[in-house]
């Protein structure tokens, strides 16, 4: 019995893929909000919360991380809402930026708002309040302007995925047909594929330089069109890798033109070798550089080791667009490839390999950012980001498994297997009826040269459609083409798993907020001569790991304290580790946590002089240590003050 294919299956087929693009596009857009950003802040003078007798001369906030600040990034507010600062905010030293203030400052509660843009790219916003005197009403709502949000920061989002899938396509296409199918080059539905994806990403760029002034700012639709921010986005990190990422395009457009110009009408031979080679190298080149513009200014280039998860973020979005992008050009080969070219068993074989490649250099470099962003192995499932990558190594599994499902048709094609007719109709009536009408057209038109161009165009373009349907008709090649429409599924649906991680908290973040908020072992009260002296023992669960941290807070009492911190090998001698934090918390009046970073005085010792305790109460005393890149440990007290 044969297989009969109907035009209205085929349009079924590319009905089912068009809907499956559209839903991953709803489901990416659906998460595309504003990322997390990795810059927090860590300290402030004056402190959150609490009552200062005089005026400060300035408001010093530190960040984890390094910002960027503007003109108006740092504000303070008085109890009518408004400004009290002068001039502009400047670096003190490090990750700690200033603003001075108006002298003579009535008494009363003032609102510090700050709106920064942190290393990795993203705005960050937020707001506290502090108060001389005594505290009193406030006009202010204590919250900072919305930053990467709104209207704005929906377009950003749609600009910052629309350049992705951009990216992929562009360079995956132009690696299947360079590396899997040479004979694509000519292919029209390819053509049309590959440059798709370079108008998607260079619209996607320019789309993104001029929103980005908005988006890191005020967030207004009507500032997309300012210049004047434009101006000092150019001036940014951020503003200089899109920059750069248009200059490569222009080259990537050059790389097209050849491809799919000279490239084609080249004969085989050394000559073509050569230009293969060549555009393979100057690809290859580009497609690095592109990779590049991401990795340069988002999350790869801030926190633990950079120098290695920069190029780590290159090989894993040049394999992502090796596979991702080279199976859309097969499933576009599989459907809109003429018929007098279809696409060959050895090419789809070829794209196997290298998507094996790919799956291999995923989980590599996978692997390394896991390891970077969890820090153990309880993470996996005791944190939000843990459980959604278990999840993406399940789709990894699941589209190997359909991948193995897609070889076998591979297989069973390039054994020619056998191709059936699409009908009933036996084949050699259909010829000796072809050649009848043949004969036929001869007599009626061998007066007529015009009559007897149409009918040869009439006639090709029949032996076009034959083969077509007979091609179409194939089991194997029928099998194929579902399996890799399969497999595009569970790869897209891949990508959107993976583009929700980006969008979550890190393990290693998530569980040392919840070992502060958890870990207590007792309270604490500060003797009768007024110093306060904890004990906490730790373990990062690293070499070198364990010991004890002891915290002298004197006088314990409301208003500025000093501090020092001590921390000491299990055997009692003092040792250094790469950084220690602390923060304070009263959580029955839903105060803090106030953090503060003290400075390294000597071997084991670090202090902070004026830590602000605004009232009497049981707080918690929270001490992250730090002992290598990679391992730290959160201990706490609870400890009477005041």
């Amino acid at each position: 019995m044969t297989r009969t294919i109907t035009p209205q299956a085929r349009r079924g087929g590319l009905r089912t893929l068009v809907l499956l693009l559209l839903a991953v596009t709803g489901a990416l857009l659906a998460g595309a909000g504003p990322a997390s950003a990795h810059a927090a802040l860590t300290g402030s003078d004056p402190a959150q919360g609490v009552v200062v007798k005089q005026a400060p001369s300035q408001v010093a906030l530190t960040f984890s991380e390094k910002v960027a600040m503007n003109d108006d990034s740092l504000r303070v507010l008085d109890p009518k809402g408004k400004p009290v600062q002068t001039g502009k905010p400047a670096n003190l030293s490090g990750t700690t930026y200033a603003v001075r203030l108006k002298d003579g400052l009535a008494k009363g509660t003032y609102t510090v708002t700050y709106q920064v843009v942190s290393a990795d790219s993203h705005p960050v916003s937020g707001a506290y309040t502090f108060s001389i005197g005594a505290p009193s009403l406030t006009v202010v709502s204590g919250t900072g302007p919305a930053a990467g949000g709104g209207v704005v920061g929906g377009l950003y989002a749609f600009g910052r995925y629309a350049s992705y899938a951009g990216f992929i396509v562009l360079a995956g296409g132009a690696a299947f047909v360079l590396a899997c199918w040479q004979r694509g080059a000519g292919v029209r539905a390819l053509q049309r594929l590959v440059v798709g994806g370079w108008l998607t990403l260079t619209a996607a760029t320019l789309w993104l330089l001029l929103l980005r002034g908005a988006y890191t700012t005020s967030g207004k639709v009507a500032d997309i069109f300012d210049l004047g921010l434009l101006g000092q986005v150019l001036q940014t990190k951020t503003g200089a890798a899109l920059v750069s990422r248009l200059l490569l395009l222009a080259a990537a457009a050059l790389f097209i033109a050849v491809l799919f110009g000279a490239y084609t009408k080249r004969e085989e031979g050394e000559d073509k070798r050569d230009l293969t080679f060549g555009l393979a190298v100057g690809g290859v080149v580009v497609a690095a550089g592109l990779a590049t513009s991401w990795a340069m200014a988002e999350h790869a280039s801030v926190g633990l080791q950079p120098a290695i998860a920069m190029p780590v973020d290159v090989v894993h979005l040049l394999a992502v667009a090796a596979w991702l992008g080279g199976l859309t050009a097969l499933l576009v080969a599989l459907y809109r490839a003429p018929a007098e070219t279809p696409v060959e068993a050895a090419a789809v074989r070829r794209f196997s390999r290298v998507a094996f490649g790919s799956v291999i250099a995923l989980v590599a470099t996978g692997t390394y950012q896991a390891w970077r962003q969890l820090g153990s192995w309880t993470a996996f499932t005791d944190t939000r980001y843990g459980q959604l990558l278990l999840v993406k190594i399940a789709l990894v599994a699941l589209l190997v498994g359909v991948a193995s499902v897609s070889r076998r048709w591979t297989g069973r094609l390039a054994g020619g297997a056998g191709t059936v007719a699409v009908s009933a109709e036996n084949p050699e009536r259909e010829r000796v009826a072809s050649g009848a009408a043949k004969q036929s057209g001869k007599g009626r038109t061998s007066g007529d040269p015009r009559r007897a161009e149409q009918l040869a165009r009439q006639r090709a373009a029949m032996d076009a459609a034959r083969q077509k349907r007979l091609r179409d008709g194939d089991p194997n090649r029928f099998g194929l083409r579902r399996s890799v429409l399969a497999e595009a599924g569970v790869a897209v649906v891949l990508l959107a798993v993976t583009t929700w991680l980006t969008q979550t908290e890190p393990g290693r973040t998530e569980l040392d907020a919840k070992a502060a908020s958890s870990s207590s072992s007792g309270t604490a009260t500060a003797p009768s001569n007024g110093a306060l002296t904890l004990d906490m023992p730790f373990d990062t669960g690293g070499t070198d790991g364990k010991g004890v941290v002891s915290i002298d807070l004197d006088p314990a009492r409301v208003g500025g304290n000093e501090m020092h911190v001590y921390v000491q090998r299990p055997n009692g001698r003092a040792f250094d580790i790469p950084e220690v934090k602390v923060s304070f918390t009263l959580e029955a009046k839903k105060i803090g946590p106030l953090p503060v970073t003290p400075d390294h005085i000597t071997t084991g010792h670090w202090s902070a002089s004026g830590v602000q305790i605004p009232l009497a109460g049981d707080w918690k005393i929270a001490v992250t240590v730090r002992t290598s890149d990679i391992d730290q440990a959160t201990v706490s007290k609870n400890a009477q003050i005041g």
